[in-house]
């Protein structure tokens, strides 16, 4: 199953947080291929001109190829334990879900459109994160999710 992260805005390749996508995407290729999880893929979209849901959304679900499941990342989405969320991933792999695709907005977070095209709005808590941050965090709750999924032992809970 492809994971997509689609994602306004543009961050720096060098910055911290593009750096631990990067390695969790690396992660994910590696142990994931041998439970049907993965590659990860980081897109990053144009935020320009700033502000825009509509135009933000366009961006968004043109990301959906045909059969593609998107879940929307939304504060007032549902929240998962790391275990739940792990068996939600391994249920949408094992019906037969070839590509997920993670959609983050912008600054003013989505348009109606989005979350209404989403399967799954999931929260990653009550906190505002700041958009590069929120990419590495869902990111490494992918990772770990594979890591409960192939038993390794990453994953402490």
């Amino acid at each position: 199953m492809h994971i997509v992260i689609a994602a306004i805005g543009r961050g720096r390749k060098d910055a911290p947080e593009a750096l631990l996508v990067s390695e969790y995407a690396r992660r994910i290729a590696g142990l994931g291929a041998g439970i049907g999880i993965g590659p990860l893929e980081l897109r990053e979209l144009e935020d320009r001109p700033a502000g825009r849901r509509e135009r933000e959304a366009e961006l968004l679900l043109a990301q959906l190829s045909a059969g593609a499941l998107p879940v929307a990342l939304d504060v007032t989405g549902r929240s998962f334990t790391t275990e739940a969320f792990a068996g939600w991933l391994a249920a949408r792999r094992d019906e037969g879900c070839r590509e997920m695709v993670f959609l983050i907005g912008g600054a003013d977070g989505l348009a109606d459109s989005v979350r209404q095209r989403a399967r799954l709005r999931l929260s990653l808590g009550a906190m505002t994160w700041p958009h590069m941050l929120a990419r590495a965090m869902l990111s490494e709750q992918i990772y770990r999710a594979v890591t409960i999924l192939a038993n390794h032992p990453y994953h402490r809970g």
